[in-house]
């Protein structure tokens, strides 16, 4: 790798190259791809040299399968109206229907684990604050449905909080990936919350043990803090907040 300039995040090489991050971070591991560690585990890359060194063994990612009615335009109204179905759950983003299988092991041990490092922390800092999972409804017009893995509702959010839903951004959200929904989670409903103004969005992958914290920088996620394996994440909006991401999977 000749010159800084050439060097490229792996979130930025995983869209050039049309892989996920998480197969960037696992190629980086075992040694697949050339890289520079700046340190504290933070890696850059040169595309060209990436290129080379997968010449003949690059995969494209399949895109997730999804059940959607491409000739409606779903509505909230539309969403309390669908049946439930044992196994799955349903969202809907932008107008469309998304129909998934419900989380893995794997999932809901991550979920449940940095649920209650989420608790203790903002038990001690904002008491009148909530931690919620899923499945609870989060709607921020009549077109988007989600229902986050992990969400914080600050205190002084509290009029957000309905007798059913959640009708508002809160100001954190957490994802917990699976195989199934990778692509939507760090895609799709990035940009929706992205839109909705959610301050704070955190990707969590248990298969491939790595977190990734975005905050909102002029109306945009940047990724702020990340990690992978046995780290210790660090968020600089969260003062005190260590998470030892051993402890999450």
């Amino acid at each position: 790798m000749a010159d800084d300039k050439e060097l490229v995040t792996a979130q930025t090489l995983a869209r050039a190259l049309d892989l996920s991050v998480e197969t960037i971070w696992r190629y980086t591991r075992d040694g697949k791809i050339p890289y520079i560690e700046l340190g504290g585990r933070q890696y850059r890359y040169n595309l060209n040299a990436v290129i080379g060194a997968l010449s003949g063994t690059m995969v494209r990612e399949k895109e997730a399968a999804y059940k959607i009615d491409a000739a409606k335009k779903y509505t909230y109204r539309d969403y309390l109206e669908i049946p439930e179905e044992p196994g799955y759950r349903y969202e809907v983003l932008d107008g469309e229907l998304i129909k998934e299988p419900s989380p893995n092991v794997p999932h809901q041990r991550a979920s449940r684990r940095l649920q209650r490092v989420l608790e203790d922390y903002f038990w001690g800092r904002d008491p009148a604050g909530e931690i919620f999972n899923a499945p609870l409804d989060v709607t921020f017009n009549d077109f988007n449905v989600v229902q986050p893995d992990l969400f914080y509702v600050a205190g002084e959010q509290k009029e957000i909080v309905e007798h059913a839903r959640v009708g508002g951004p809160p100001a954190l959200v957490v994802e917990i990936l699976s195989p199934s929904t990778t692509r939507k989670d760090r895609l799709r409903k990035m940009l929706i919350y992205q839109r909705a103004g959610i301050k704070h969005y955190w990707l969590v992958n248990p298969e491939e043990k790595t977190m990734e914290c975005f905050s909102l920088r002029n109306d945009l996620y940047a990724l702020v803090a990340s990690g992978m394996d046995d780290d210790v994440v660090e968020h600089p909006d969260f003062a005190g907040l260590s998470i030892e991401l051993k402890a999450l999977w």
